[in-house]
């Protein structure tokens, strides 16, 4: 008799950016790109998503993960003299 194994897989929350006047496009690609791993082309759309809508979801990521990711982005933004945001959100 097999026994049935469950996974347990922790929910996945969003990472919002959120759009400012004063922190450079070319900035935020660099912070999608690094921190948050997207290839280029990817940071690049996201980054005119959020240009563009005022907000754009960066990625999915087990909660523990976007706390990680959000405070280094945002650290990163600060250090660089930018008021980059960023918000998690339960998907």
């Amino acid at each position: 008799m097999e026994e049935e194994v469950q996974e347990v897989i922790a929910p996945l929350s969003r990472v919002v950016c959120h759009d400012d006047p004063h922190t450079t496009m070319e900035f935020v690609v660099q912070v999608f790109t690094g921190v948050f791993r997207l290839p280029h082309p990817r940071a690049v759309e996201v980054m005119l998503e959020v240009h563009e809508r005022g907000a754009g979801v960066v990625g999915h990521y087990p909660r523990s993960v976007a706390e990680r990711k959000v405070k280094k982005a945002t650290s990163m933004a600060r250090t660089s003299g930018f008021p980059l945001t960023f918000s998690i959100e339960e998907d």
